[in-house]
């Protein structure tokens, strides 16, 4: 089981991280299986792209050996939202979204001697590089495509509001333990929807390691207990949320749910 609270991102990539972190939620998931996949990328890469090219080139050569070559992008057809996060899932079939694709080609590129960093951008993970020139260039891992700030703009618009304006803040770099907490949210979140409340669960006591005591998260979990009929355990955690957060508008929807899940021990007892 990974620590963790002494992950040191210096000598452990993002994906690394994400690969041992997914080997602690779900049994099947083979790490070694999955590590080997990634080697035999970079070994491919590493054959493809040329360490005298100047960084920029090798940008885009690993763009086309990744997009059009290996072909990974997302699916074309109906698919399972926490099949495109599963990282072996995603290695084995190449489709997956902006998170999943985003960290993998970091994670090769890095072995090219490539810096490219990830972003949270409000409608998904963009990746951001930079030439020798200081010049910055934005990547959309789902497709490989060089993006420019007025197509960013519009995403803005046409996601969150015709309004909405590009701001630096939208660019900044995200931090490595702030892209495994989305990751693992988005997880949850799919499983919960797929109705995998087990795996939900583990992926939610993954998090409280990650932000211990975090009401939100306390009250999530609160609510997959009480999918799965723990009613005690999912009380007491439902009762903290609202005794830490009281002002939050879904306090009262909280308190709702508690009165449902008494109701339901009533009966089940």
């Amino acid at each position: 089981m990974i620590d963790l609270h002494d992950i040191d991102f210096s000598k452990m990539s993002l994906c690394e991280v994400m690969i041992k972190i997914m080997a602690d939620i779900r049994d099947d998931f083979s790490e070694t299986k999955i590590m080997n996949a990634c080697k035999e990328k970079i070994q491919e890469a590493t054959l493809f792209v040329s360490n005298r090219l100047t960084e920029k080139k090798k940008i885009e050569k690993l763009l086309f050996l990744f997009y059009k070559i290996w072909k990974f992008g997302s699916s074309s057809s109906k698919y399972k939202v926490s099949d495109m996060i599963w990282l072996d899932k995603v290695i084995l079939s190449n489709q997956g979204n902006s998170f999943s694709l985003g960290i993998i080609l970091i994670y090769i590129a890095s072995h090219l001697n490539v810096l490219i960093t990830p972003v949270i951008f409000p409608t998904q993970l963009i990746l951001k590089f930079k030439n020798l020139e200081k010049q910055l260039f934005y990547i959309d891992p789902i497709n490989g495509e060089i993006i420019n700030k007025h197509t960013l703009k519009i995403w803005l618009q046409g996601n969150i509001s015709p309004s909405a304006e590009l701001i630096n803040s939208h660019l900044q770099d995200s931090q490595p333990l702030v892209v495994t907490q989305k990751i693992l949210d988005i997880l949850k979140i799919a499983l919960l929807e797929e109705k995998n409340i087990e795996l939900a669960l583990n992926v939610s006591n993954i998090l409280l390691r990650l932000k211990p005591k975090d009401p939100y998260e306390i009250r999530d979990r609160g609510l997959i207990f009480s999918q799965l009929n723990c009613y005690h355990i999912a009380i007491s955690d439902l009762l903290y949320f609202i005794e830490k957060c009281p002002e939050d508008p879904i306090s009262d929807i909280i308190k709702m749910q508690i009165h449902s899940i008494e109701q339901k021990k009533i009966i089940f007892h």
